[in-house]
C-alpha cells in the first residue's frame, strides 16, 4: 500500500467533468481544508451518540479518528471513508447500561465488532453474494427502519424535558435543510444543534462549570469493558446491529464505486473487517462503536474530491480533538432539549433510510412475502415487542430482526415449493404497478442524517 498521492492537475481546481481519485490529491492546503470539512460533516451526528449513551465525547472522537486511519490502512488506502459513531447501537447500549452500566455495554460493542470482523474475513474468502441472499433489500430495509423507529420513545423523552428548546432545534434543522444548498444544507444537524444550544444559553439552561475546570490538552477518559456470561439476552440484543453494519458498509463500498466509476466490490471484505476491528478497539477503550458515514460521502459527491489524503487529515484532526478534555466538556453541556430536537430528526431519518433501501431497490410490495416481512418486523420493532425465555428478555429490535429474516425466507421457500411465490394481495391492501421483484441491487447504507448523501 502506497501512502503517496499523485497531484491532480494543478492541485487547485477540479473541472466539472473530472473527479479527484482516491490515489490523487489537491494541494496540501486544500487537502487540509477538505479534511477539516469531513470532520465537521460527521461531527453533528457523531457527538450525539456519546451524549445519548453517557460515553465520554472526547473518547469517542479519539477512537473515531483512530478507526478512520485503521480503515484506510486495511483497505489499502483505496476506499475513502470516515468512521463515525453508529446510531444502530443506541437501543442495545441503553438496555445493557440499565443492567450492568457502561462496562457491560462496551462488552456488547466488542462482541458486535468481533462478529463483523469475522464476517469481513468470510466475505474476503467467499465473496459478498451470500449477504444479498440472506438479507435481500426487503429484509435489510426492514431491519434498518425498525432500528430507527424503535428509538422514538427516547427522542420523545428528551424532547418533552425542554419542549421549547427542542422545537427551536428541530425547526432549525428543517429550515436549514430546505433553505440552504450545498455544504450548509448537508450540515443541517450541526446548524440545528448550534441554534438550539445558543437558545438554551440565552435561556440560562446551560451549566459551564465543568468546562472551566477542564484542561485544554490531556488524555480522555478510558473505561474498561466488563463481560458477564450470565447476560446472554443482553448480548443477543446486540446481534441485529451486525446486520445493520453489514448493510451500511456494503452500501458504502457500492456508493463510492458508483461515484468513482470503479468496481470496489473486492474491498467489501476489507471494509467489514476494518469497521469490525475499529469497533472492537473503541469498545476496549470506552468509545462509541464505529461505522461508515453518509455525511462524508455527501461531501465527496459535492466536491468531487475522493482523495484518501483528506481522510487521513480528518482522522488526525479527530484524534487531536479527542485529546482536548475542554472540547469534550463543552459537548457534554448540550442540554436534553437540544438532543430531543436533533434525535427526533435523526431517528426518523434512520427509519426512512430503511424505506429508501426498499425504494432504490424497487422492492415489489405487491408480493405478500414482502408485505408481511416488512409489516411484521416494523410492528415488532416500533411497539418494542418483548419476549422472555429462560430468564432472558429479548426486545423489539432483535425480535423484529429475527422475524424479518424468518418470515421472508420461510414464505419464499414455501411459495417456491408450492408454486404460489407470486401470492395474492390481501383484501383491502393497495399497491402500485411497479413490476420489479425483490432481487438484490445496489443499496444505500443507513448511518447519519439527511441522506441526499449518496451512500453510507
Amino acid at each position: 500500500m502506497a501512502l503517496g498521492w499523485k497531484l491532480h492537475g494543478d492541485g487547485r481546481t477540479v473541472s466539472a467533468s473530472a473527479i479527484v481519485l482516491p490515489e490523487e490529491r489537491l494541494s496540501w492546503g486544500r487537502t487540509v481544508g477538505l479534511g477539516i470539512q469531513h470532520v465537521v460533516a460527521m461531527f453533528g451526528a457523531t457527538f450525539l451518540v456519546p451524549l445519548i449513551t453517557g460515553f465520554p465525547p472526547s473518547t469517542t472522537l479519539l477512537f473515531s479518528g483512530v478507526g478512520t486511519l485503521l480503515f484506510l490502512l486495511i483497505t489499502k488506502n483505496r476506499l475513502p471513508s470516515y468512521l463515525g459513531s453508529s446510531f444502530a447501537f443506541l437501543a442495545p447500549i441503553a438496555a445493557a447500561t440499565k443492567i450492568g452500566g457502561i462496562p457491560l455495554a462496551l462488552s456488547g460493542i466488542i462482541v458486535v465488532g468481533g462478529l463483523l470482523a469475522i464476517v469481513g474475513l468470510i466475505v474476503g474468502l467467499a465473496g459478498s453474494r451470500w449477504i444479498d441472499v440472506l438479507m435481500p433489500p426487503v429484509v435489510s430495509g426492514a431491519i434498518v427502519a425498525l432500528i430507527g423507529f424503535n428509538l422514538a420513545p427516547t427522542a420523545k423523552d428528551n424532547f418533552l424535558k425542554q419542549p421549547v428548546i427542542a422545537l427551536i432545534t428541530l425547526a432549525a434543522i428543517v429550515l436549514t435543510t430546505v433553505v440552504f444548498r450545498g455544504m450548509i444544507g448537508r450540515l443541517s444537524i450541526v446548524v440545528g444543534v448550534v441554534v438550539g444550544y445558543l437558545a438554551a444559553i440565552i435561556g440560562g439552561g446551560v451549566d459551564f462549570s465543568a468546562v472551566g475546570k477542564a484542561a485544554w490538552v490531556g488524555l480522555p477518559t478510558f473505561t474498561l469493558p466488563a463481560f458477564d456470561g450470565g447476560q446472554l439476552a443482553v448480548y443477543l440484543g446486540f446481534l441485529p446491529v451486525v446486520l445493520a453494519l453489514i448493510a451500511e458498509n456494503v452500501g458504502h463500498v457500492k456508493g463510492v464505486g458508483q461515484l468513482t466509476g470503479r468496481d470496489l466490490t473486492p474491498l467489501t471484505g476489507r471494509a467489514l473487517f476494518a469497521d469490525g476491528i475499529s469497533t472492537v478497539l473503541a469498545g476496549i477503550g470506552g468509545g462509541s462503536a464505529t461505522t461508515t458515514y453518509g455525511e462524508n460521502i455527501g461531501v465527496m459527491a459535492a466536491t468531487r474530491v475522493f482523495s484518501t489524503a483528506a481522510y487521513w487529515v480528518a482522522g488526525i484532526a479527530a484524534i487531536l480533538l479527542g485529546l482536548s478534555p475542554k472540547i469534550g466538556a463543552v459537548i457534554s453541556t448540550i442540554p436534553a432539549g437540544v438532543l430531543g430536537g436533533a434525535t427526533t430528526a435523526l431517528y426518523g431519518l434512520i427509519g426512512v433510510i430503511g424505506i429508501r433501501i426498499w425504494v432504490e431497490n424497487r422492492v415489489d410490495f405487491a408480493k405478500p412475502k414482502n408485505q408481511l416481512t416488512a409489516g411484521i418486523a416494523l410492528i415488532m420493532g416500533i411497539a418494542d415487542f418483548t419476549f422472555g425465555f429462560g430468564g432472558a428478555t429479548f426486545g423489539g429490535i432483535i425480535i423484529g430482526t429475527v422475524a424479518a429474516i424468518v418470515v421472508y425466507h420461510l414464505m419464499d421457500l414455501i411459495g417456491r415449493a408450492r408454486g404460489t411465490e407470486g401470492g395474492v394481495v390481501p383484501h383491502g391492501v393497495q399497491h402500485g404497478s411497479d413490476p420489479a421483484g425483490d432481487a438484490p441491487r445496489d443499496r444505500v447504507g443507513p448511518e447519519g442524517a439527511g441522506r441526499d448523501r449518496v451512500a453510507d
